[in-house]
């Protein structure tokens, strides 16, 4: 028992550095990383299935919180945020993220999976395709900016992702340029995680076959186990954003977005 504990914090620690890396390289939270990772430590701890994913996604937006800071504050140095739009998406995006942290009370495991397999797709597409995808203009038009936010927000804290990966589609399909986009989806992600994992907080306070040492739907010593690593390979990846190129990078993180998706599937037609 006490080597395979090791080998679990050993895996959660290692795991804590890709989460980073990929929130400071492609300016989100790194929930599609940790999430999956979480499911099957969840798994193996016996947690019940009822409660399985919200805390994967509570679990997953309490990580994305300090990684979402150092990334933001890095990507800012570097005076390629768009503050203007981030400003108008606070107020949309924090009512779409409390939106679906009311709906993780309620919703069923499957839910979870389908929209998380959703995301997960659209965004391999997005970095198997790149330019190839269509253009939807050269700026976000006003009247989409609310709705967008609200979609961004309620989405992303309901699967428990930064929202990064979203705000970065938009922005890109309405002719922003990627690391314009990429920087201002590190802000995004702040805005996502912080009201977020509160809400998971709340939403799981007296559900029952939580692990201990969790606060809701927050696992709090996974967090811990995850953090260390994280922070600091957030910023490594924030720097390297604007400095390295990315396909090969895009293509691995796509391949492995599409086997995650293939194991939810394969347990939604289990269920």
């Amino acid at each position: 028992m006490t080597m395979q504990l090791a080998a679990l914090a050993l895996a959660l620690l290692a795991s804590g550095g890709m989460v980073g890396f990929l929130a400071g390289v492609f300016g989100v939270g790194g929930g599609t990383v940790v999430v999956p990772v979480l499911y099957g430590v969840f798994l193996w701890l016996g947690v019940p299935e009822e409660v399985r994913m919200p805390l994967c996604a509570g679990t997953s937006l309490a990580l994305i919180i300090p990684t979402s800071l150092a990334s933001f504050t890095t990507h800012r140095k570097e005076a390629s945020i768009d503050l203007v739009l981030l400003k108008r998406w606070v107020a949309p995006i924090v009512i779409g993220v409390v939106g679906g942290a009311i709906a993780a009370r309620y919703a069923p495991a499957s839910l979870f999976k389908i929209m998380f397999v959703s995301i997960a797709l659209t965004t391999a597409a997005r970095l198997l395709l790149g330019d190839r995808l269509p253009q939807l203009g050269r700026e976000v038009p006003r009247r989409f900016i609310a709705p967008y936010g609200v979609i961004i927000g309620a989405s992303a804290s309901l699967i428990g992702i930064g929202g990064g990966l979203l705000s970065n589609i938009v922005m890109t399909v309405h002719g922003r340029p990627i690391h314009q986009a990429v920087a201002t989806s590190s802000g995004v992600g702040v805005l996502v995680s912080l009201p977020g994992a509160i809400g998971y907080m709340a939403a799981g306070w007296d559900k029952s076959g939580l692990p201990p040492f969790s606060i809701g739907f927050v696992s709090i010593a996974a967090v811990l186990l995850l953090m260390p690593t994280s922070f600091f390979a957030a910023k490594i990846g924030a720097s390297l954003a604007h400095t390295m190129s990315k396909h090969r990078l895009e293509f691995a993180f796509a391949c492995y977005l599409i086997l995650v998706s293939m194991q939810f599937c394969f347990s939604l037609a289990s269920a």
